[in-house]
């Protein structure tokens, strides 16, 4: 059986997640797949179809979780998918760069850097591959809008177009463009529902940016998202540094310290634990 790499780890959550799984969930969890897909194709064969879970049952799935909500961002989560404990937080200096939020809070980013990695091969623009590098690190914050926290987060300190990309690749991720090559994934079915159809905001701020001039930077970022989940492809910080240091105004005082308007979103995360 032919298996579809990319689904296959979309299905588990992530490069992240598998790079956290033991050899023997690794092949128990692509056996379970194997078998799925098994399932599916004779139902297929058989005059059936595959069945896909709605919104009301994605819902009701929800309704049933215990700890954090899926929304929840990464820092607040004491243990991983595969339930085993994160353990505490690393300190972070006095004076935090955003290379140390890699370190110490973003990591292990495969995904991001995988992202970033491939919008570097294949000849992106500079302020594309930074943004393909940043476009889900707020995931360590809050998961739910996170293309408008993520712009947020770093609008103080880069150009107005990667900020763009960031905050609207959330939305244009429902929306296939065949130009640039960009399907609806299977994976988003499987989160969503069968029957999702995005709120009113989404379909109205997608049609805005397909109209706007800078359209193709947040649909770069779509593209070079969904194809970024190989298990097998070593990543890391190390080519970006340069490129970071051209698209990032490093504050001086630190980030969480600066005073900006988002100092507070850079503290949240630093200190996830503390109660008040």
């Amino acid at each position: 059986m032919n298996i579809d790499r990319r689904r296959f780890i979309e299905s588990l959550g992530g490069a992240a997640a598998v790079a956290l799984m033991t050899s023997e969930q690794k092949a128990d969890a692509l056996e379970a797949y194997m078998e799925e897909e098994l399932d599916a194709a004779m139902a297929l064969q058989q005059g059936g179809a595959q069945k896909y879970p709605t919104v009301a049952e994605i819902a009701e799935r929800n309704a049933k979780r215990t700890g954090v909500r899926p929304g929840g961002g990464n820092v607040f989560n004491a243990s991983n998918r595969d339930g085993t404990p994160r353990g505490p937080l690393v300190k972070m200096s006095d004076n935090p760069t955003l290379l140390e939020f890699f370190e110490k809070r973003f990591a292990p980013a495969n995904h991001v850097l995988q992202s970033a990695t491939r919008a570097l091969k294949t000849g992106m623009p500079e302020e594309i591959i930074f943004a393909c590098l940043m476009h889900d690190t707020v995931h360590a914050l809050v998961k739910v809008d996170h293309g408008w926290w993520g712009a947020q987060i770093i609008e103080p300190y880069v150009d107005e177009k990667v900020a763009f990309a960031i905050r609207y690749h959330q939305t244009l991720r429902f929306y296939p463009d065949e130009k640039f090559g960009y399907e609806y994934p299977e994976s988003y079915i499987m989160t969503f529902g069968e029957d999702y159809k995005p709120e009113p905001y989404l379909q109205k701020t997608y049609e805005m940016v397909r109209n706007h001039k800078w359209y193709d930077h947040p649909r770069l970022v779509t593209v070079n998202d969904l194809y970024s989940f190989d298990p097998n492809q070593k990543v890391s910080i190390e080519p970006f540094i340069d490129i970071i240091g051209r698209q990032f105004k490093q504050p001086k005082e630190g980030l969480g310290y600066d005073n900006s308007p988002v100092a507070h979103m850079w503290r949240t995360i630093m200190f996830p634990d503390r109660p008040l």
